[in-house]
């Protein structure tokens, strides 16, 4: 959710500390700070607001000197949004600064400890208990004192701390929320995910669950809370600056939806064999024979990964004909789940740290389900604890409404339906088949996206209204979900997607007269009772906008407004019917004036449960 930013080295820490702010505010936040040793004093900037608030204030404090520094943007749990509650946080009498990402769940009882203690609090935050917590356990070395406070604590961190004591240490620790150590020349630089990182170097490697690294100038040491010793694994991070820098367009969202076309080529490079008709999943390779056993599927994860696992659920029980369903990540831990023999959960995940999707993964794991993962991060936490999986290839996705990840999740949950499909049952020639029509995917894709203009126009009319409905059947119920989510999370329109059968259960009741109310009409097993509803909608006065196949000209009697995709199977047609979806949402918060990229309330990775 929020952002961690570190540096130990030779150069001034600040400007990376704040590039690095940068590159982290797609992650969502209110408020940020800076803290930065110079030589034994500790001096710390924070601010609500945007980074550039905390920037005026380094520039009114003439700017720090230090080459160890640490920097956060926070995302309000425990406490307002108020400069006394941004991060870093410090203790009362060791000089320890600290910045926190996650949550302290004992934070109350630890708190009454040190208050008792004599420790004056000034801010209502988990993380200050924290800093506290090593500032009285600190007996001259950061890096035990941090780990003596960590075994007390109950909940999910990830953090940076800096000691005025200690001026050439650097500590870290991560369990449940992501942290990563880049390692470059004679400096290092740590951060919450790769893109705080990439610009200075390539090496990094993630810290895994109870893991503390002690970083110098000379060099690092990891371990675990209990002193136990650890080989890191170093990666190349698979990222360039330009993946993460708007290029010609006006926000982040929209260059993402741009260039589907180009990412879903790549998630289905190398993947599919036409002359054998077979789908090549190089993570999967190992566990071919027991996912061929397997009797069950179950598919877990929130927000927009979930509707992308609903239409996993409809692939698999329609093209590989295998028992399949999707829980909440958030849901599945807190019951008492039936995990039978034979049973693959699959996680669905963006930056593979969601946590209540990561804790369902866990809860299914120790319950002797085969594990798997559909990420685009790779090495995130999802990525490391599944048995196998498959990487969605879309390039690292900043703007915080997904677009090109879902298309990119449905696509690769396409491939794995068709994948037992095929060792299943399937022919070699229907399956080729299919994957004929999967590659032509990414230029129907293009062909969709020429309708900007025309989304553009549509959405004018109606931008005003404050309530709209979305209605799909089938492939497409998960669709309507979608793009009603996608207009709540950036223009802050109310809006509903449900079955459109379900309309007439009760949500009739909204309609009134000039009520947006969008249908995926595509041509499809369902399309004439779609019509059926269509015709209920229009009865009480609401005004149809229909998602619909190219050349159908009977759509035109009944809706207001057409948005033509082009002519696929029914299968496919979520990953078409979504893209004037997208633009809608998009079209309808730059018309009403949000930021786009960083809508307000949300985050890009909910690492906190």
């Amino acid at each position: 959710m929020c952002g961690i930013v570190g540096y130990i080295g030779s150069r001034v820490a600040q400007p990376l500390l704040i590039e690095g702010l940068k590159r982290l505010e797609y992650r969502g936040y209110d408020s940020a700070g800076v803290a930065v040793l110079e030589g034994d004093h500790l001096r710390i900037a924070r601010a609500v607001g945007r980074v550039a608030e905390v920037e005026e204030k380094l520039d009114q404090l003439g700017g720090f000197a230090g080459t160890l520094g640490i920097a956060h943007t926070r995302w309000a749990t425990h406490g307002g949004v108020t400069e006394a509650n941004c991060h870093p946080h410090r203790d009362d009498k060791s000089g320890i600064a600290l910045v926190h990402n996650g949550i302290i769940e004992n934070y109350a009882a630890l708190r009454t400890y040190l208050e008792e203690k004599g420790h004056v609090f000034s801010s209502e935050t988990d993380t200050e208990v924290l800093a506290m917590l090593i500032g009285e356990l600190y007996e001259g070395d950061l890096e035990k004192a941090v780990k003596a406070a960590l075994r007390e604590v109950t909940g999910a961190y990830a953090i940076a701390v800096l000691c005025e004591h200690d001026p050439n240490t650097l500590v870290v620790a991560r369990k449940g929320s992501p942290l990563m150590v880049g390692v470059g020349s004679g400096e290092y630089v740590v951060a919450s995910d790769a893109s705080a990182i990439i610009a200075h170097t390539s090496q990094a490697f993630p810290l895994d669950d109870y893991n503390v690294v002690r970083i110098t100038r000379e060099g690092f040491r990891t371990s675990t809370i209990n002193d136990v010793p650890v080989s890191p694994k170093m990666m190349q991070l698979e990222m360039d600056l330009e993946q993460i820098e708007l290029g010609g367009f006006s926000h982040f969202m929209q260059k993402e939806i741009y260039e589907q076309p180009k990412v879903l080529r790549t998630t289905l490079r190398g993947r599919l064999d036409h002359n054998e008709g077979r789908v090549i999943l190089g993570g999967l390779a190992s566990f071919a024979k027991e996912l061929i056993k397997a009797r069950r599927f179950i598919l877990t994860a929130q927000g927009t990964a979930l509707h992308a696992a609903m239409i996993g659920e409809y692939l698999l029980e329609d093209l590989a004909k295998i028992s399949a369903e999707v829980e909440y990540g958030s849901e599945f831990r807190y019951r008492n789940p039936i995990i039978e023999e034979n049973t693959v959960v699959v996680a669905v995940s963006q930056s593979g740290e969601t946590a209540d999707t990561l804790c369902a993964l866990r809860e299914a794991k120790d319950r002797g389900a085969m594990a798997l993962g559909v990420v685009n991060v790779v090495g995130s936490s999802i990525a490391r604890e599944t048995d196998a999986g498959v990487y969605l290839r879309v390039g690292p996705e900043v703007g915080v409404a997904s677009t090109k990840a879902f298309t990119g999740q449905v696509t690769v949950l396409t491939m794995l339906a068709l994948y037992m499909a095929r060792r299943r049952f399937m022919s070699p020639e229907v399956c080729a088949r299919c994957l004929r029509q999967l590659d032509e995917i990414p230029a129907k894709v293009e062909q969709t996206l020429e309708s900007d203009y025309r989304v553009r126009k549509v959405t004018e009319r109606y931008v005003e209204r404050d309530n709209w409905l979305f209605l799909g059947r089938g492939y497409n119920y998960p669709t309507a979900l979608e793009g009603a989510l996608k207009l709540k999370e950036i223009s802050y329109i109310h809006a509903e997607g449900m079955p459109a059968a379900e309309m007439k259960h009760g949500p009739i009741a909204l309609i009134d007269d000039g009520m947006p109310v969008v249908f995926i009409a595509n041509k499809g097993r369902q399309y004439d009772k779609v019509m059926s509803n269509i015709a209920e909608v229009r009865s009480r006065g609401g005004h149809v906008i229909a998602v619909a196949t190219e050349g159908d000209n009977d759509i035109k009697s009944v809706a207001e407004e057409v948005l033509y995709i082009p002519e696929c199977e029914e299968y496919l047609s979520p990953i078409l019917a979504v893209v004037p979806l997208q633009l809608m949402a998009y079209h309808a918060a730059v018309l009403r004036g949000h930021d786009v990229d960083k809508p307000r309330n949300l985050a890009k990775s909910v690492t906190v449960e």
